[in-house]
């Protein structure tokens, strides 16, 4: 179906409990089908999946999306419409918490839940949920890879990341992430998480008291690591804080041994450091260690 030879004039559309009145007066009314991460109208009502568009196609507007497929689809009210969360958590008892208050307190319906990073990228594909609450710490497959691929295929996916790690380096991890929200588990209540979802899935972002603080505290000092290290020398800080070898950590990121030893000089050198020692102890004690991949799985280091 091809889009209209011109945009229609510019009348106003119908309210959403006009057009669902409509739609129900008028059952051979065509109904185009978009998907709604694709397209946005206010002359529509929402179900779980799609935007319903209740115009005739000649009245499409010129531009607003092509339509990918004419169905029959029952038409949910809006009062009924939920928005739908999948939650990646791997302590059983914050799992089971969190998902009874979004499913009778905060008005959401979960439709998957997990404790693997592996299968919370399954999951997300599978329901393409429209917001993830994200626990970074997971045993197979850190939060941020998480994220990182599964934006990759669904970039309108609104993520919220749960932490009880609060330093620098994983602050600054989460800022340059692409995540819309972050809440510390240690200071954040149960309202705070209510107001984070709120937002998110309003098209918002919330990050948390402690994200902020950080966040101004890297921005205003100038021998921050954000400022005096490139990425590859924070990612090589990162492993050698682990207490790897130069032979290890060439063989994660793919560089000669030599090479690394080049960049551990330059970080020592940058951070006015002496010697490995005190590297690692500045490591831990910014977080460079704190949120590691698991089972040979690479970490996304941003």
């Amino acid at each position: 179906m091809s889009a209209p030879a011109s945009a229609p004039s510019a009348a106003p559309g119908l309210r959403t409990e006009e057009a669902f009145q409509r739609f129900e007066s008028e059952p051979s009314l065509e109904a185009e089908i978009f998907h709604k991460r694709q397209t946005v109208c206010r002359d529509c009502i929402l179900d779980s999946d799609f935007y319903v568009f209740l115009r005739n196609s000649n009245d499409l507007p010129r531009g607003r999306a092509i339509v990918r497929r004419k169905v029959e689809v029952k038409v949910v009210s809006p009062q009924k419409f939920r928005v739908n969360i999948v939650i990646v958590e791997d302590h059983l008892m914050i799992r089971d918490v969190i998902k009874k208050v979004c499913s009778t307190e905060f008005g959401y319906s979960v439709v998957g839940e997990t404790d693997s990073g592996v299968q919370a990228v399954e999951l997300i594909l599978k329901h393409r949920p429209d917001v993830v609450i994200l626990d970074l710490s997971l045993p197979d497959m850190d939060g941020f890879n998480v994220a990182d691929r599964v934006l990759k295929v669904i970039p309108s996916l609104r993520i919220l990341m749960l932490s009880s790690h609060c330093d620098d380096y994983t602050l600054f991890r989460v800022e340059k992430s692409g995540v819309h929200g972050f809440i510390d588990k240690n200071s954040n209540t149960l309202d705070i998480l209510r107001d984070a979802l709120k937002a998110i899935a309003e098209g918002r972002i919330y990050f948390s008291q402690a994200f902020q603080t950080a966040r101004m505290a890297r921005r205003s000092d100038p021998r921050s690591f954000i400022k005096v290290l490139s990425d590859w020398e924070r990612a090589i800080l990162s492993l050698i804080g682990q207490g790897l070898s130069d032979e290890e950590i060439g063989e994660r990121l793919n560089l000669s041994p030599r090479t690394v030893q080049t960049h551990r000089s330059n970080i020592l050198r940058k951070l006015d450091l002496k010697g490995t020692p005190k590297l690692i102890a500045f490591a831990v004690e910014h977080g460079f260690t704190q949120v590691q991949s698991k089972h040979g799985s690479i970490p996304v280091y941003t």
